[in-house]
């Protein structure tokens, strides 16, 4: 018998993609004794944007910080389940947490540039935390890839000595990117980098991340349905039930998730009739 595979397979398999495989198995986890988390399972693929989306409170921002191993450094936080990076659990015995953070990269909510540091200092600052060292030659061929990827080079590259913090903040949230991809990661975490941006700096994001996709494997939070249907090629649907802790109701293919939820509750968000 002849196995199709989903659209989005089949279009990452017409590109040549990079990134990594990132695999949640059975992810529990709590603060302190409230459980916030309930064996969370996904499967992550290069190539496929994963837009994690729900109401507040489900435990979205919470499962993208575990992939990172953010989630372990705040007091009281504790985890179950495996985090497989390219099959390796990077919570298993011998993993380093500057390894993780290397290869996994974080965008936030709200930009956050150095403000009073440069441009191009901000790009490279990745480099100094993880110990690159790279010559003065290297560094500008670095902020120039990594500008240029982040659709942000054409808009600066004739005031790199500017303060990061001089630029607007849909250039800001750029300029994050950028410096994310500094380090050269194979997976990028964002946790709604949009929403605090208008509507034609939200436009160029998205476009930036439909021109990653294929470099480096990208999870972002949102709760915007219209930007998850025209970023992602997957969604998993996230729930917390009235005193439960989150968990994911489903996920699939986004067209089928927006167009043919398989769970009522799923369909009800989707629509607009809660969240």
């Amino acid at each position: 018998m002849t196995t199709i595979a989903p659209p989005a397979q089949r279009e990452s398999a017409a590109h040549d993609v990079r990134g990594a495989h990132l695999d949640a198995v059975d992810v529990s986890a709590w603060f302190g004794t409230k459980k916030v988390l309930e064996r969370v399972s996904l499967s992550m693929d290069p190539g496929v944007v994963t837009a994690l989306i729900g109401p507040s409170g489900c435990g979205k921002s919470t499962f993208l910080r575990i992939l990172n191993r953010m989630h372990e450094s705040v007091p009281g936080a504790q985890l179950a389940g495996e985090v497989r990076l390219d099959g390796t659990d990077i919570y298993g015995p011998g993993s380093r947490l500057i390894d993780t953070r290397k290869q996994v990269g974080m965008v936030f909510q709200k930009p956050n540039p150095f403000p009073t540091m440069s441009i191009a200092d901000n790009v490279a600052a990745g480099l100094r935390l993880t110990g690159t060292k790279v010559d003065r030659r290297a560094r500008a061929e670095i902020v120039e890839r990594c500008l240029s990827r982040a659709g942000l080079w054409s808009e600066v590259k004739d005031r790199l000595g500017d303060a990061g913090g001089a630029l607007s903040g849909g250039q800001q949230q750029r300029l994050c990117i950028a410096r994310a991809l500094a380090v050269e990661p194979s997976v990028l975490l964002m946790d709604e980098p949009c929403s605090a941006l208008d509507p034609s700096s939200t436009r160029r994001i998205e476009e930036t991340i439909a021109e990653l996709r294929y470099d480096v494997t990208i999870i972002i939070v949102t709760h915007n349905m219209q930007q998850a249907a025209r970023v992602s090629q997957q969604c998993a649907f996230f729930l917390a039930e009235q005193g439960q802790p989150g968990g994911i109701v489903e996920s699939g293919e986004t067209d089928r998730i927006f167009g043919d939820p398989r769970d009522r509750r799923t369909a009800d968000y989707v629509n607009g009739r809660f969240g």
